[in-house]
C-alpha cells in the first residue's frame, strides 16, 4: 500500500526536476564572451560590442578591417554582444560615515571646484559644476549657481542637493538643503550645513595609470567611431592610449569617447583630441602609443577628469593651484 505522503513528495520532486532542466531566463539573455571567429573582418557589426562590465567598445555598424585590430580587441578586452541583457555588477560598498567630520575638517578653500545635483532622482544624473565662494560661522556654505547651456539649473529653495567637493587632501561627498537663491551681486546659492559627509577618495598621482576602452574616430568631420584603443594613462586634460597602429600624426585630431568610473561617480565623455606625440612600443605586441590633449572638455567633463586623477594623485600643489 502506498503511503499518503509519497504522492506529494513525488510531485515536488518532479516539479524540481522540471525546473532544473529549464534554463534560467537570466542565463538565456545574459551576454556570453565572443571569440575572434564570431566577428567577420570587413563587415559591419550587426550589434554593438561591449566589454565584460558593459562598457561600449564598438557601435552597431562599426567594421574591423584586419586581423591586427581584431587580435588587439580580444587581447585587451572581453568582447560580448551588446544587444543582450548587460551583466549585473555588485554595488560598491558604501564607505562608513564619520559622525565627527565637519566642514572645517574638509579644508575647503575659496574657489574649490564642486559638483551639485538635486538629490531627488539623483542616481545617474550628472553633477553640475560650481565653486565655493564662502563658509558662514554656522558652517552654512555659499556656492555659485550652476548653469547648463547658459541657463541656471532647475532647483528651488527647500530642495536637498548632493555635493561632491574637491578639497586639498581628498574628495568629499555630502548633502545640503538649499536655504536661498540670489541673483545679485552674482548668482549664488546659500546651502545648509553639510550632512552625511563622506570621504570618497584620498589623494594618491597627477598623471595616473589607467586601463579602460577608448573609442576613437579618425578626424573631426567623420561620424561614428571606427575602432577601440586602450587607455594607458590619464591626466586632468589628456589621455595616453595604445592602439594596434598609428591612428594619426602629431598635430592631427581624433574624436574619442570613454567612460570614467571614480568612487561613486560614473561619467561618459565624448570630446575631440589633438595628437601631441606618437611612439612605437618595443615588445612582443607591436603597439603604438599616442599622447592626446583633450581640448574640448565641458566643465562637467573637466570635473570628472580631475576627480578621476585626484583619486590617484599625490601632488597637492596641483589641486590647490599653488606655484610649483
Amino acid at each position: 500500500m502506498t503511503d499518503s505522503t509519497e504522492a506529494p513528495q513525488a510531485a515536488d520532486q518532479a516539479k524540481q526536476a522540471k525546473q532544473a532542466n529549464q534554463p534560467d531566463q537570466a542565463t538565456q539573455t545574459a551576454p556570453t564572451p565572443l571569440t575572434p571567429t564570431d566577428i567577420a573582418l570587413g563587415q559591419p557589426l550587426a550589434w554593438p560590442l561591449i566589454d565584460a562590465d558593459g562598457t561600449l567598445l564598438l557601435d552597431t555598424g562599426a567594421t574591423l578591417v584586419g586581423e591586427m585590430e581584431r587580435d588587439f580587441l580580444f587581447r585587451h578586452f572581453a568582447p560580448q554582444r551588446g544587444d543582450r541583457e548587460p551583466p549585473t555588477l555588485p554595488p560598491n560598498k558604501q564607505q562608513e560615515q564619520d559622525p565627527t567630520l565637519t566642514v572645517r575638517d574638509l579644508h575647503l578653500t575659496i574657489g574649490a571646484l564642486m559638483g551639485l545635483r538635486p538629490q531627488q532622482g539623483a542616481s545617474g544624473a550628472p553633477m553640475h559644476p560650481c565653486k565655493l565662494i564662502g563658509v558662514a560661522p554656522n558652517e552654512a556654505i555659499f556656492v555659485t549657481l550652476p548653469y547648463v547651456d547658459r541657463r541656471p539649473i532647475d532647483i528651488t529653495p527647500g530642495e536637498n542637493v548632493e555635493i561632491v567637493a574637491i578639497a586639498s587632501h581628498a574628495v568629499y561627498r555630502f548633502v545640503c538643503t538649499i536655504h536661498a537663491m540670489y541673483q545679485s551681486p552674482l548668482s549664488y546659492l546659500v546651502l545648509s550645513k553639510p550632512a552625511n559627509i563622506r570621504m570618497l577618495r584620498e589623494r594618491k598621482s597627477i598623471r595616473v595609470r589607467a586601463q579602460f576602452p577608448v573609442r576613437y574616430g579618425i578626424g573631426q568631420d567623420t561620424e561614428g567611431y571606427q575602432g577601440v584603443a586602450l587607455a594607458r594613462g590619464v591626466s586632468a586634460l589628456g589621455l595616453s592610449i595604445a592602439a594596434p597602429w598609428a591612428l594619426a600624426k602629431v598635430g592631427e585630431r581624433l574624436r574619442v569617447a570613454f567612460r570614467l568610473k571614480s568612487g561613486e561617480l560614473d561619467s561618459s565623455i565624448e570630446t575631440s583630441a589633438i595628437v601631441r606625440n606618437v611612439h612605437q612600443e618595443d615588445g612582443p605586441e607591436p603597439l603604438t602609443t599616442l599622447g592626446l590633449e583633450l581640448d574640448s572638455l565641458s566643465p562637467a567633463d573637466q570635473m570628472a577628469m580631475k576627480v578621476y586623477v585626484f583619486d590617484r594623485q599625490d601632488d597637492v600643489m596641483y589641486w590647490t593651484g599653488a606655484a610649483r
